[in-house]
């Protein structure tokens, strides 16, 4: 059995980036007593939780319902009309430099992270003309704020003075769990009417974060915008300029995972959901899937929300009745569309490789995928064409995705005129409905890392946690924390983490901000 180097996540540009030490213990299990650990889920927060275990000696079985690993981030093979070999997936995703955990996984298999490319820019644009842009904003905090201020044209030096100041100074220091204590109960669009901010910076900037949860703003906890502003803006000096993979996910980040895996001794059961979870008579549990039954003396619960609340509802026995009340009781955010083109012709070579976009309802963003990824670039050079994707978040439940679609496409002419004369040479579209619901006031009922078992744990993006994470790196870091937990119990070595500031990073700006002390709540 090898070891890895790479056990630990590092910080990156940010010198205050914190660390969170494991609970030291043995490095490897005794083969003798060797535990066993079940893991459900298949996604980020699955295979960094099967990651640890196996390489603290853990015989774990990771599995995953679908036909791949990658939870959200999966991809698959399909065919195009022309014959060409394609992998869809459900859609772009951003890997931001504050992703320390996220980016530790992947140095398991890619120590110098030479799968992710940076794009240089995070343009934003709404339908009114206005285009703001994050290239040449400093990323070091205070700086970055007042950058975007000279920068913006969505947000000027006036209406930082029309801003209810005593209201948004809390912004400044921004602390976990306090922020939900004290934003949890409002929702984002009235927190940040609450504080003034002009309505074409709500749109190009904070309407953009928002739209990450794939949520409307009126249905978002302005608890996890406020946490999004800390962690991206005012609270890290990694700025909010991101990677992506050079590949589709299979190739860049999941084959070679699930090898990593497998050399470390993990059973993965792809197509496997898993039915019910009973306990076992002599201890531990008994898991039940399409595979049959097997023992686990623990379990790593890292599915998405419908499938824990599945679990849940089939598992009678499953940590304590509450526990179960409480899952069952979760929701998914509205449906979300990805609309994947192949065009006849290239879009403008001017155009960003990722745009967000404000106004133009049902489109939130348009990426070019040839601009990054090697099998969009290698059929767009043979072709002559472009691989576009649009994006529709937060759909109504009744929406139909044919129509959804005809209007991406229509709004993609609007905002881009020269693919009003490409050819939709083919086209595939994914509708789901399987996102976290963070809703205004669910905090407090949301799983978090431990349950009433200690034999169980949780971990996903839909986690409560101390720390200030979100969205991928939550998944990462809850994954780990959900493996330490079983490691700390049985004596083994865990994974250290890192993670952005905790709280506002001066002592000026964190005194500034305890004048605050009013709420947009009232």
């Amino acid at each position: 059995m090898r070891f890895t180097r790479y056990d630990t996540a590092r910080r990156g540009r940010d010198r205050n980036a914190v660390v969170i030490p494991a609970v030291d213990g043995s490095r490897r299990a005794d083969p003798r007593l060797r535990p066993t650990c079940s893991v459900v889920g298949g996604g980020i927060a699955g295979i960094a939780a099967a990651t640890i275990l196996a390489e603290r000696g853990v015989d774990v079985t990771l599995y995953e319902r679908e036909p791949t690993l990658g939870g959200r981030l999966a991809g698959w093979r399909d065919r195009l009309r022309d014959g060409s070999e394609v992998t869809m997936s459900r859609g772009f995703h951003a890997f931001f430099r504050q992703y320390y955990n996220l980016r530790g996984l992947l140095r398991r298999v890619d120590p110098g992270l030479e799968r992710l490319t940076g794009l240089p820019d995070y343009p934003l644009r709404h339908s009114s003309g206005l285009y703001d842009s994050f290239a040449r904003v400093p990323r070091t905090p205070p700086l970055s704020a007042l950058g975007f201020v000279a920068l913006s044209p969505s947000f000027g030096w006036r209406d930082l003075g029309r801003m209810n100041a005593r209201a948004a100074l809390p912004l400044l220091d921004v602390r976990v769990p306090d922020v939900y204590r004290r934003y949890d109960g409002v929702s984002a669009r009235d927190f940040l009417d609450g504080i003034g901010f002009p309505p074409p910076a709500q749109h190009l900037a904070f309407e953009v974060f928002s739209r990450s949860f794939f949520a409307d703003p009126g249905q978002l906890s302005a608890a996890e915008l406020v946490l999004m502003f800390h962690i991206y803006f005012l609270g890290s000096s990694e700025g909010l300029l991101f990677d992506v993979p050079d590949e589709p996910y299979p190739q860049a980040l999941w084959n070679p995972l699930a090898s990593y895996l497998e050399g470390h001794g993990v059973r993965i059961l792809t197509g496997t959901g898993v039915e019910e979870i009973a306990p076992a008579p002599r201890g531990g549990h008994v898991v039940f899937s399409s595979a049959g039954a097997r023992h686990a003396d623990a379990l790593v619960l890292a599915t998405d929300t419908n499938g824990l609340r599945t679990i849940a509802e089939a598992s009678p026995a499953l940590c304590d009745a509450p526990w179960r009340a409480r899952v069952r009781a979760l929701r998914t955010a509205p449906p979300f569309l990805v609309s994947r083109l192949w065009l006849d012709r290239p879009v403008d070579a001017r155009r960003p490789g990722f745009l967000g976009t404000s106004g133009y309802s049902p489109l939130d963003n348009i990426s070019v995928l040839e601009r990054w990824e090697g099998e969009a670039s290698r059929w767009a050079g043979r072709t002559g064409g472009s691989v576009v994707e649009l994006h529709a978040y937060a759909l109504p439940p009744e929406a139909d995705p044919r129509v959804v679609s005809r209007e991406l496409v229509d709004r993609l002419h609007r905002v881009w005129p020269e693919t009003r004369a490409a050819v939709i040479v083919d086209q595939r579209h994914e509708l789901r409905s399987d996102c976290p619901l963070f809703e205004v006031g669910g905090h407090r009922d949301r799983p978090t890392v431990h349950t009433p078992d200690p034999t169980v744990t949780v971990a996903g993006d839909l986690v409560r946690t101390e720390y200030p994470v979100a969205l991928m790196e939550r998944a990462a870091t809850t994954g780990f924390l959900a493996a330490n937990a079983h490691l700390r119990r049985w004596g083994l070595r865990g994974q250290t983490l890192w993670t952005v500031p905790a709280a506002g990073r001066s002592a000026g700006l964190r005194l500034l901000a305890r004048a605050g002390t009013a709420s947009p709540a009232g």
